[in-house]
């Protein structure tokens, strides 16, 4: 089952992420001695990297165990405008005191089938150096397009059914580019999954994916179902206006 929580407020929200990923990170950091996330590329996630930068947020983190991936990224160098790590640099680590080595960039520089491999590969050198199975992350976090796509699980596109490779680089045509991204079996092995979504612009797309029929292929966001971790999903009001009110609606 998924969590639906209701912000007032997309700065709200913010508030509320950031104070999830703090805990999630000193809880697994307590629990197996490390935290690794899959952080998000786009604009929703700029206020939250923003306040993860931050009092109190930043000295409630345990960095130096902190392990950050990509759930996707553009197939652009990490220094051109469009590169997810470029924004996830510019509003969070820089500022915080994450050790280089902790940070595992795709490499959108790369041909993306060759990019995608080695993403693979790091993966498992990180999570499975003795093949133990899928990777099994402490937390991912995923936006949303108003097309219902998530990381870059695009409509139509068969990365959406992939079962076999963790991560794909793949043209897609509604984009016109190519894209490297986490495959829905390491999405739903996490230990925690949270979409994050704020504006009216969401609304119509959210009321589908959320009470709508099962149709993963046009809405892809549908096939994030943790097998075993949770579902969260954090909105601002006006996200969720459409939406029935099944959801916690936070003050």
């Amino acid at each position: 089952m998924a969590t639906i929580e209701i912000h007032a407020s997309p700065e709200e929200l913010a508030q509320a992420a950031a104070a999830l990923f703090a805990e999630r990170a000193a809880a697994a950091v307590s629990a197996r001695g490390r935290f690794s996330a899959a952080l998000s590329g786009g604009k929703t996630p700029v206020a939250l990297y923003t306040l993860l930068a931050k009092a109190p947020f930043v000295s409630q983190i345990p960095w130096s165990h902190v392990h950050l991936f990509w759930g996707d990224e553009r197939c652009v160098p990490p220094d051109h405008g469009d590169s997810n790590y470029r924004m996830t640099r510019e509003f969070l680590l820089d500022h915080v005191p994450i050790p280089p080595a902790n940070v595992h960039r795709m490499p959108g520089e790369m041909d993306p089938v060759e990019a995608a491999a080695r993403y693979e590969g790091e993966l498992r050198a990180f999570f499975s150096p003795h093949g133990e199975g899928i990777p099994v992350f402490d937390f991912i976090l995923l936006g949303l397009g108003e097309d219902g796509h998530t990381a870059s699980l695009f409509p139509g596109t068969r990365a959406i059914r992939e079962s076999a490779r963790w991560v794909v680089g793949h043209h897609v045509d509604a984009q016109k580019g190519w894209r490297i991204t986490l495959t829905p079996p390491v999405i739903n092995a996490a230990r925690t999954v949270v979409f994050i979504a704020a504006g009216a612009g969401k609304a119509a797309v959210l009321k589908e994916i959320l009470e709508g029929p099962f149709r993963p292929d046009t809405l892809p966001a549908q096939i994030v179902r943790p097998s075993r971790g949770e579902l969260r999903w954090m909105l601002d009001r006006d996200a969720a206006q459409l939406l029935k009110p099944r959801g916690r609606d936070v003050p």
